[in-house]
């Protein structure tokens, strides 16, 4: 039943919270990042304004300043608190934030159980699916957000009990290279389940004989790359990212750090931890994606290749401990470890319309200097992960699961 759905991906939230302090929960370690007690009140925002505003009798909002406090980008519902200051939002407090999604939770199940007409009823269906595939990414975002966060202590505390990291290890990978044969391939979103509008509408689309790595770049690879000087020479990057890796004086991946002897170590969601050569190389912008793979003589795959090499490949679903490759596939690691940059731009597909309204504003407004990841990460939640799913991110992004998949082209 759809109400046993929602309460399931409701009840995931509160428990991605469970390890986390109030005062973890409050705090915001950079603009693009939001509090947790933020990520938890904006998915409820989402139901109680695009559902119980409009089809609840006598509808009456839990908290007036609520609309403008966890509004994130949506024009069309009004005024927005500044997103780098969501971490001053010391009131409401986690306690008043857990009421708040009790009382929506509520008042949506007594919507449910109500008689509505036909159509009200297909609208609410439509809606709380869009909800909760939005709650499911705001589960991801409060991962990446929260190890952000604690990289920033002293104390390198860890999210999850480091005990259990020892299940996400990987078993080495040998790189080789999967062909695919060019031709008009389909792209986008088939089947009736659920997708977002950017990955519609499904078009033909001409791909060139090309070639993908097996797996994903490691850690010991691109350590590789660090030590050959990546990071000092500009001919492996592009204009841009060389201006940014400079400006910020970077030399190694986000999370790396050598400890007292020089040995690398890496900072995860179960704390400081010597770094794992086998293990996928993450958190990666694109601009230190595509130096690599300048530096190891290849390139990023675009996006209708990796769609085209991924479509009716098995689903690898990890949730922090990535499951083994499918036998037989060709391909490892194309779900459930790093999302994969590509060297396609955020755009439109041919014929993508916009939904009417605020809605509208979910995905066609950042359709501009962004680029394109694909696959899934060990954040992801397991329904997010298909061929066709498109995340993007600017180009200097990289507190996301970030990775790395070669391609190259066939002579």
């Amino acid at each position: 039943m759809l109400i046993d759905h929602y309460n399931k991906v409701r009840r995931h939230s509160l428990r991605l919270a469970e390890p986390l302090s109030d005062e973890d929960c409050g705090a915001q370690s950079m603009p693009d990042a939001s509090p947790v007690k933020w990520h938890l009140a904006h998915t409820t925002w989402f139901f109680e304004t695009f559902i119980l505003e409009s089809m609840e009798a006598a509808f009456a909002p839990f908290h007036p300043a609520f609309r403008v406090l966890f509004n994130s980008y949506y024009n069309g519902v009004g005024d927005k608190h500044p997103r780098a200051q969501r971490g001053l939002l010391t009131r409401p407090g986690m306690e008043v934030v857990r009421a708040y999604r009790m009382d929506v939770d509520a008042r949506i199940a007594r919507l449910l159980a109500g008689e509505l007409a036909r159509p009200e009823r297909e609208r609410l269906t439509m809606l709380l699916a869009l909800g909760l595939e939005h709650e499911q990414q705001h589960q991801e975002l409060l991962l990446t957000d929260v190890k952000h966060l604690l990289a920033h202590s002293p104390l390198f505390p860890a999210y999850l009990d480091s005990a259990i990291a020892a299940s996400g290890q990987q078993a080495a990978v040998a790189v080789d290279w999967v062909a695919f044969d060019g031709g008009l391939a389909q792209i986008g979103h088939a089947g009736d389940g659920f997708c977002f509008d950017n990955e519609l509408p499904r078009h033909p689309q001409y791909v060139a004989p090309f070639q993908l790595a097996c797996a994903l770049v490691t850690n010991g690879e691109y350590l590789a790359f660090i030590e050959a000087g990546g990071y000092r020479a500009a001919h492996l990057w592009l204009a841009e990212g060389w201006d940014w890796v400079r400006s910020q004086g970077l030399q190694c991946p986000l999370y790396w750090q050598r400890d007292e002897a020089g040995r690398w170590q890496e900072f995860t969601l179960f704390g400081l931890r010597p770094l794992d050569p086998l293990a996928p190389a993450a958190h990666l912008s694109l601009f230190e994606a595509d130096a690599y793979a300048h530096w190891a003589g290849a390139r990023l795959p675009t996006e209708a290749e990796w769609e085209v090499a991924a479509q009716g490949m098995a689903v690898e679903v990890g949730q922090l401990h990535p499951a083994a490759a499918t036998p037989g596939t060709g391909l490892r690691q194309l779900f459930g470890h790093c999302w994969q940059w590509t060297s396609s731009s955020y755009a439109p597909y041919p014929g993508y319309r916009t939904a009417p309204g605020a809605l509208g504003e979910y995905n066609g407004k950042f359709m501009l200097n962004q680029y394109v990841l694909r696959g899934s990460s060990c954040a992801t939640p397991a329904g997010h992960a298909r061929a066709s799913y498109r995340n993007f991110f600017p180009a200097g992004a990289r507190w996301q699961f970030s990775g790395i998949r070669l391609a190259r082209q066939v002579e």
